[in-house]
């Protein structure tokens, strides 16, 4: 097992990128503490663990709230005594022009895509031993480099969690930072991006064949890539961003 008794948060658990995470990385022997918004999603995730027999506990909240990633931290260390690292998942789109798009909307988005980052990096970064063992993983998105119609709040926001990733690598070595920006994974996320278009599932079609390997990404994919970068096998990558895109960027 890669991960055994390695004790992580995860945000963003309870469905799409951050559910195939917890998954994998319960197979792979972590321990975890689970955050999501959807109790009943929540229950769900916690449900197949336990039939895996996996030590996970969720805790339902808003990453948006300072408190909230706080009691995450708090969580980990009560009942694990521990904390190895995290991966944050969480995500919003934000849609509309720059002219039509609200303040509330653009404050919403940077609130969910950056602030909860820096909320459970300050909170969790003090209580991470300072060795390379121990790994951090922002999840942001190819909207950081690639812009999209409607979409400029989420890219914005983005390429701050790309920079804020590398920031700090910068100030915590030898814990490794890495961020990994993922392109159209067949999650939730990507058909609620698609109503941004005149035909989104036309649009959910494009995205699939503007990848050079002609399918959407699965979760999974991505997954394994996070179990990667968090393992030992990574012990000499930080500071780095990866994208796991199909092809998207290197087709531009």
């Amino acid at each position: 097992m890669k991960l055994k008794d390695k004790v992580y948060i995860i945000t963003g658990a309870t469905s799409g990128m951050g559910k195939a995470q917890a998954l994998l990385f319960a197979k792979e022997g972590a321990k975890l503490v689970l955050s999501g918004r959807d109790l009943d999603k929540g229950a769900e995730v916690l449900s197949s663990l336990q039939k895996m027999s996996a030590t996970a506990l969720f805790i339902p909240g808003n990453v948006g709230d300072a408190d909230h990633n706080h009691e995450l931290v708090d969580t980990a260390l009560s009942a694990f005594g521990q904390l190895n690292g995290l991966i944050t998942n969480a995500g919003e789109l934000g849609l509309g022009e720059i002219t039509t798009l609200t303040a509330e909307s653009w404050n919403k988005t940077f609130s969910v895509n950056v602030d909860s980052v820096f909320y459970l990096l300050k909170a969790a970064l003090p209580h991470i031993s300072r060795n390379p063992g121990n790994s951090i993983l922002i999840n942001a998105s190819i909207a950081a480099f690639k812009s999209f119609p409607n979409h400029p709040a989420y890219c914005a926001s983005k390429a701050a969690a790309v920079a804020l990733a590398k920031q700090a690598a910068l100030d915590y070595a030898p814990i490794r930072i890495n961020c990994i920006c993922p392109g159209p994974v067949d999650t939730p996320l990507i058909h609620a991006s698609a109503v941004a278009f005149p035909d989104p599932a036309q649009a959910v079609a494009a995205a699939e064949q503007a990848t050079l390997l002609k399918r959407l990404g699965l979760p999974e994919d991505v997954a394994e890539l996070a179990v990667f970068l968090m393992a030992d096998t990574s012990s000499w990558i930080t500071g780095s961003v990866f994208t796991i895109d199909g092809g998207i960027l290197a087709s531009r």
